[in-house]
């Protein structure tokens, strides 16, 4: 990238945030802060009204606004790849909020630019297999989490548990949403439990605001799954694989804790950091005619209960 293109980026991105650290330019772009701060004065100079305050960041003067911007092709074609991703993985809310502001962003595209998203339409697809919500739940719970994280609005949720058939009524404080193991999750402080428990968004069947505010100072999204994963015991576990059914793990190892893997004669040594044996079994059974356990001992004795098992149910 030139610099004359660096700095209309920079400028963006003082645009995209209240304040923007120097690091934050500098990581983004790969250059050093004395470059940053070149690039700054440059701004500056052009009459660009930047409020710099040391040891905290960038800002731009409040009122000041770019002219509408232009996409690249790059930019434009992540855009309709994103679309395409929030039709299969959003709820409908969230799916048609995102296409309101995809209009937006064509409208101010070339037209060279709106016919070239055109023509890529069909050659762009997102195949989903699984939805990350049940049929029968309210399908739009994103958007009023996310709008009860951002004006701390308490939400009384009717939710259905995943281990039994309880339905329980509570009211929640939302600290933050994540996507994992193909749903969506909420963490929320329950003032139910007095604690912070983990949601899975379709489960929620029904949801409105209670009308009143919270005044609890909840950490971070992600110091509370720091924060977890420190206090959970991870089991190290090593497994050897064929190099073929290796090939077709590329996926699904991740879900159960995958760290690494080297060559090991004619087969992968794959490591895992996993929470439960009892889930690693269960996948690893799928595998188990070409592959071998390394270690822990005790999780051999694991399988072989399994397949006795299946063994009993079978004869």
């Amino acid at each position: 990238m030139n610099r004359i293109d660096r700095v209309t980026a920079i400028l963006i991105q003082l645009q995209s945030r209240k304040v923007v650290r120097a690091q934050d330019i500098a990581d983004r772009f790969g250059i050093s802060l004395r470059t940053v701060y070149r690039d700054i004065r440059t701004l500056e100079e052009a009459g660009v009204p930047v409020i710099g305050e040391s040891g905290i960041g960038y800002s731009l003067m409040e009122g000041y606004r770019l002219p509408p911007v232009m996409f690249s092709r790059e930019e434009a074609t992540a855009f309709l790849t994103a679309e395409k991703l929030m039709e299969k993985f959003g709820d409908q809310t969230t799916d048609k909020s995102y296409k309101s502001a995809m209009f937006k962003v064509r409208a101010v595209l070339r037209s060279s630019e709106k016919n070239m998203l055109e023509a890529m339409e069909e050659h762009i697809q997102v195949l989903q297999y699984s939805s990350p919500f049940q049929e029968d739940s309210v399908n739009n719970t994103l958007q009023p989490l996310l709008k009860s994280i951002s004006e701390k609005d308490v939400m009384h949720i009717r939710y259905a548990a995943f281990h039994s058939d309880e339905i329980t009524e509570r009211n929640i404080e939302p600290i933050g949403i994540f996507f994992s193991g193909g749903y969506w999750h909420t963490i929320g402080y329950c003032r139910l439990r007095n604690d912070y428990r983990d949601f899975r968004a379709d489960r929620i069947l029904e949801m409105h605001s209670t009308g009143e505010k919270f005044d609890k100072i909840h950490p971070s999204l992600k110091s509370y799954l720091d924060q977890v994963a420190q206090k959970q015991s991870l089991e190290k576990i090593v497994i050897q694989v064929t190099r073929t059914t290796a090939r077709y793990l590329q996926n699904s190892k991740y879900f159960f804790g995958f760290v690494s893997e080297k060559p090991f004669k004619e087969m992968i040594e794959m490591t895992f950091l996993c929470f439960s044996r009892e889930s690693f079994i269960r996948w690893y059974l799928m595998i188990a005619d070409d592959s071998r356990i390394v270690s822990p001992d005790s999780l051999s004795v694991i399988l072989k209960e399994h397949i006795q098992k299946i063994s009993n149910q079978i004869f």
